[in-house]
């Protein structure tokens, strides 16, 4: 099984640990795509610093207020790194807590978990990287819009990831241009939805959304059952105590609501 996650927006830097070393990471065919953007990123970033133009700040849609962001993305090549689990601290990951995972969760966490990075294209949970500022959605020079750049080099490393197994698709609106399974591909992928009942009526609440999508994470990986449609992954979370609702299959995959009527 695959699970796909969105990255964080808010990220915890390392304050110890090596530069970054590309060759180390996971899906090392992204290599020569994560140069380019790692170039462009820290280009537009050091002109910033050295001019004081706004620039970056612009690009990259941070605001005044995260200006530090610009200066921390101009030294990427030397900043601290630790593993991915560490530096991803959103309301999705604080919920999933992959660093207190033990025994056979922190082995499947390993191998079922991909992060979909902007900078990176995609990471595994161990692979260190440094904190970074780069949204999905963000265009940059020389590259274009990112998520456009990343659509062009996933499918082989997605994949490799997934192998013959069941993907399910937990990433957000912003990240899902990356990579969009072929017609064969979408047949075992499940997108999920949280779905918040009160008097009846459904509805999507944000924070909420990310916080369950964490918690499901996590119990699959200490379940430890693999399922391998999803109609077996809708069984399983019934059985984790979750109501969960098999959609239909569209073009990116069968959609499964979890419906919560507690936040």
């Amino acid at each position: 099984m695959l699970i796909l996650l969105p990255p964080s927006e808010g990220k915890t830097a390392p304050t110890r640990g090596k530069a970054l070393q590309p060759d180390r990471l996971s899906f090392p065919s992204l290599n020569p795509a994560r140069s380019k953007v790692l170039d462009a990123l820290v280009d537009l970033c050091t002109s910033d610093v050295a001019t004081g133009v706004d620039t970056a700040v612009e690009a990259l849609g941070v605001g005044k207020t995260l200006a530090g962001e610009v200066a921390r993305n101009a030294d990427l090549r030397t900043a601290h790194t630790t593993r991915a689990e560490r530096v991803y601290t959103g309301v999705l990951y604080e919920a999933l807590d992959l660093p207190s995972l033990q025994g056979a969760a922190k082995r499947r966490a390993t191998s079922w978990v991909v992060v979909t990075s902007g900078l990176f294209g995609l990471v595994r949970p161990g692979d260190h990287i440094p904190a970074y500022r780069l949204s999905g959605d963000v265009n940059l020079p020389g590259i274009g819009n990112v998520g456009t750049f990343w659509r062009d080099h996933l499918d082989e490393a997605v994949a490799e990831a997934a192998g013959k197994g069941l993907v399910v698709d937990l990433r957000s609106s912003t990240y899902l241009p990356f990579w969009r399974p072929d017609p064969a591909t979408a047949k075992r992928v499940v997108t999920m939805r949280v779905l918040h009942e009160v008097d009846g009526a459904r509805k999507v609440v944000s924070h909420f959304n990310k916080a369950t999508k964490g918690r499901i994470v996590r119990a699959l990986l200490e379940d430890g059952r693999n399922p391998t449609s999803p109609k077996k992954l809708a069984a399983v979370l019934t059985d984790l105590g979750w109501q969960a609702e098999l959609g239909d299959l569209g073009k990116h995959g069968t959609r499964l609501d979890v419906v919560v009527a507690d936040l």
